[in-house]
């Protein structure tokens, strides 16, 4: 876990995976891929998913298998790439049980105040990724940091995904990504949910894929120490957040650019 963190120092990385664990042979498919790709672009990736999405928009709204059995898929994919996992929890009791698979425990924006979820997260040992809030402005993030240092834990990630710009639409304001790594910990850009329209279609939310690489492309020049996308072999048939998800055909080719941009951005760019 330190020998994680301590790269996500150095090294520009990424979070890729679908947004939630549709089936085993299609996360484990995806998994491979990201896998191969990484190994031939030399790709410091993690692979990521979600058991459950508990803030989906509509009740009807696909969530995931739950804990038990998406935790056994995490654990079938770690043995089957060697990758390592970051995962999303929604609750204080569900980050033991993923931290037993887990690399990185990851808090949602919507939860990023959440006391006793943080102090939960910290208590695992796992790296802790907390989302910031669409609702919170960058240095809110001290007082999240704050409670994760309480519990004697200090490796954290904290990641931009966009800020409410009226009703149903974000925007992306990148002097945040400085603003957040003045607090001493990796920063990442969410780059996919960041081009979401939470709750844009009514009964689900909308997005903008085709801004995911611009905006990818603006947080490395900017200095993001990793970037976070959440990727699908054929988005428009995703059962969660397909409008903003990029297709796993077109991946290699932004992750090599992104790579080259990182080259000629000094890895501790700030203000």
């Amino acid at each position: 876990m330190q020998d994680l963190f301590s790269q996500s120092r150095n090294n520009l990385f990424f979070i890729l995976g679908p947004c939630v664990l549709e089936s085993l042979d299609l996360a484990l498919e995806i998994a491979l891929e990201i896998s191969s790709m990484a190994h031939d672009l030399g790709a410091s990736v993690i692979f990521k998913s979600s058991f459950d999405k508990a803030n989906r928009t509509s009740i009807s709204s696909f969530r995931g298998p739950g804990m038990s059995r998406g935790l056994e898929w995490l654990a079938v994919i770690r043995e089957k790439t060697g990758l390592p996992l970051i995962t999303d929890i929604h609750t204080p009791e569900q980050a033991g049980p993923a931290a037993e698979v887990a690399d990185v425990i990851q808090i949602p924006a919507f939860l990023c105040r959440q006391t006793d979820i943080l102090l939960a997260a910290a208590s695992t040992g796992r790296i802790v990724n907390v989302k910031k809030g669409q609702f919170m402005a960058p240095w809110d993030m001290t007082q999240v940091v704050s409670k994760i240092e309480s519990m004697g834990h200090n490796m954290i990630w904290l990641t931009e995904r966009g800020s409410s710009f009226g009703y149903n639409n974000l925007v992306v304001d990148f002097r945040s990504l400085p603003v957040m790594k003045k607090l001493g910990y990796p920063v990442i850009f969410d780059a996919t949910h960041s081009v979401q329209l939470p709750g844009g279609k009514g009964e689900s939310s909308g997005g903008q894929r085709d801004y995911v690489p611009l905006l990818a492309r603006a947080s490395v020049a900017a200095g993001a120490d990793g970037v976070f996308m959440e990727v699908h072999p054929s988005p428009d048939a995703a059962l969660c957040d397909g409008p903003n998800s990029w297709p796993m055909d077109r991946l290699r080719g932004l992750i090599s650019n992104l790579l080259n941009i990182r080259k000629c951005v000094p890895a501790q760019t700030t203000i």
